[in-house]
């Protein structure tokens, strides 16, 4: 792999950023996001991502007697840019992408380590969100799900990150909305989709996985089951 190239969007609930060549980020745990990946003029997109496991992270934090009272409650992505060391790790690790053997298991281990290091001697405070091991706690759900229902993840995914069991979720969600997960789901996602198409003129093909379709066949047959038109005649002249 040659030097990372390009830009990338990233989509949460909070809204739209855009990072170019070069730039880094660190992203809390349980964040949903989308991206969207947009190569250099004439070449292709490159980046490089390092994910640290709970495992990794509660074993590292064991050792080095870090502890974290409160939940993190910071900004979703964290840039990093402007940090010499951390981005000369990060060069560090280009040569490794064209060995002709994988990592070792000891040397993966002594890079996120190192990482870990970096970051925290970038930032301090940094432990907060790295060594957040709480579990989500139980959110409005209204909020929520208005904020979120574009992300298209299991029930299951939904359920934890608003400090419910599966069951829980679904008996809050029906008292709270009136209908199932699924059905309310599939209802949001339709009601953007067409506000997409009618405000902002928006394509159909660019529009069923903003809201949250994976497939777009699926997303035209109900759309026109429901509005009783294809996507392409309600969009805006």
């Amino acid at each position: 792999m040659d030097r990372p190239a390009g830009s990338v969007q990233f989509f949460t609930a909070g809204g739209v950023s855009t990072h170019g060549p070069g730039s880094m980020g660190l992203a809390k745990r349980n964040l949903l996001l989308k991206t969207t990946k947009i190569p250099p003029p004439g070449g292709e997109f490159k980046s490089i991502s390092l994910h640290f496991s709970q495992e990794v992270l509660k074993d590292y934090a064991a050792t080095h007697r870090i502890r974290v009272t409160k939940q993190y409650d910071g900004i979703g992505i964290h840039p990093l840019d402007g940090n010499p060391f951390i981005r000369g790790f990060f060069e560090s690790l280009l040569p490794y992408f064209h060995a002709r053997h994988a990592f070792s298991d000891t040397m993966l281990a002594l890079k996120t380590n190192e990482a870990i290091e970096l970051l925290l001697q970038h930032e301090p405070a940094l432990k907060d969100l790295l060594f957040d091991f709480n579990e989500p706690y139980k959110v409005d759900l209204p909020d929520y799900m208005d904020r979120n229902f574009m992300f298209n993840v299991p029930l299951e995914r939904f359920a934890r990150l608003t400090g419910r069991s599966l069951a829980a979720f679904k008996r809050d969600f029906g008292r709270t909305f009136g209908m199932a997960p699924g059905k309310w789901l599939q209802q949001r996602r339709l009601e953007e989709a067409l506000r997409l198409l009618q405000t902002e003129g928006r394509k159909p093909s660019e529009v069923y996985l903003d809201v949250g379709f994976e497939n777009f066949s699926h997303f035209s047959y109900i759309f026109r089951k429901v509005y009783g038109r294809a996507p392409s005649a309600v969009v805006k002249a």
